[in-house]
């Protein structure tokens, strides 16, 4: 399959100062040279920037076209891939605060709170701003535009993995408690072709996989740990035909440091609650470990690279 794929940066509201870079590799057509309704779509949110290491590996798996790039190769080649990055910094530190609003100096969150849904809210703005710059930007690279509207060859429609990679995490946990409370008598969509979720209710209808990716920080918080939150996941999915997957990577750099204790307390203790609830659910919440890397001593290596050793299935 044909790709396009590129790196934008995107204001999530017209009139905002504030830019978010994004990295896409989108699915086209091969029959058509349209953007094709994709299998799924992969959305990765960045951590913290690490400058200075002078380390190849580091610096290559630092750059978001590189991970969307592999994203694909894990995925599959009929999905989109994006990579958010946070669109404020404080020196190193990134700090999603459209996402979370409850977050301190450094990026680092206070509370996960549904009210409002921040983060559902501004990814499916995102989304629907990138989808639409993105075919300007082709369009006027070709003779003819070919991304003014989709394929719809795709039999059904996608699904979406999130995933949080280090302080990206926080993200996902709000993503999760959104979820959770967003109202069944809100998610009636029309099931008709789309390419990327633009709304709300197609969002939370499509999840399909959460991968938590190395995630840690220097405060509590880098997993969710709310029983509330997971059972009302748990009980919304009994009324659903999709099930859900969470996938817990993990390297000593996070889960086995010492200095940090409460990674691998936070991260068992959401282990556990997904299990419990697994079990009464029938079938339709999965969960999924792995420890990369586990001989190797901790190192900021093995925490980018642990991008690249990503086993998805």
């Amino acid at each position: 399959m044909d790709r396009w794929s590129g790196i934008l940066k995107i204001r999530l509201h017209p009139d905002s100062t504030i830019f978010y870079r994004i990295a896409a590799s989108l699915a086209l057509s091969p029959s058509s040279k349209k953007l094709a309704v994709p299998s799924g779509n992969a959305i990765f949110f960045s951590g913290d920037r690490v400058e200075g290491t002078e380390n190849p590996v580091i610096e290559r798996l630092s750059d978001p076209q590189k991970i969307a790039e592999i994203l694909v190769s894990k995925f599959g080649g009929s999905i989109n891939a994006f990579v958010v990055e946070a669109a404020i910094f404080n020196g190193p530190f990134a700090v999603y605060k459209d996402f979370i609003p409850s977050v301190n100096e450094y990026g680092e969150p206070k509370s996960y709170d549904a009210t409002g849904f921040p983060a559902s809210t501004s990814l499916v703005l995102l989304l629907s701003t990138f989808l639409a710059e993105a075919k300007n930007v082709v369009s006027g690279k070709q003779k003819e535009p070919y991304l003014t509207e989709a394929s719809s060859s795709s039999p059904c429609k996608p699904h979406t993995a999130l995933l949080g990679f280090s302080k990206g995490g926080t993200v996902l946990n709000q993503l999760i408690t959104e979820f959770a409370f967003f109202s069944e008598s809100q998610s009636a969509v029309k099931e008709d072709n789309w390419i990327v979720p633009t709304s709300k209710e197609r969002l939370f209808n499509s999840i399909s996989e959460i991968h938590y990716v190395d995630v840690g920080l220097n405060s509590e918080g880098a997993y969710l740990t709310n029983k509330d939150v997971i059972d009302r996941i748990s009980e919304g999915l009994a009324q659903k035909q999709l099930g859900i997957r969470f996938l817990f990577h993990g390297t000593p750099r996070q889960w086995c440091d010492e200095r940090r204790i409460w990674i691998r307390k936070e991260k068992d203790a959401l282990v556990r609650l997904v299990k419990l609830a697994a079990r009464r659910n029938a079938g339709k919440l999965h969960l999924r470990e792995r420890l990369y890397f586990p001989s190797k001593l901790p190192d900021m290596q093995m925490h980018f690279e642990i991008i690249d050793a990503l086993d998805v299935s």
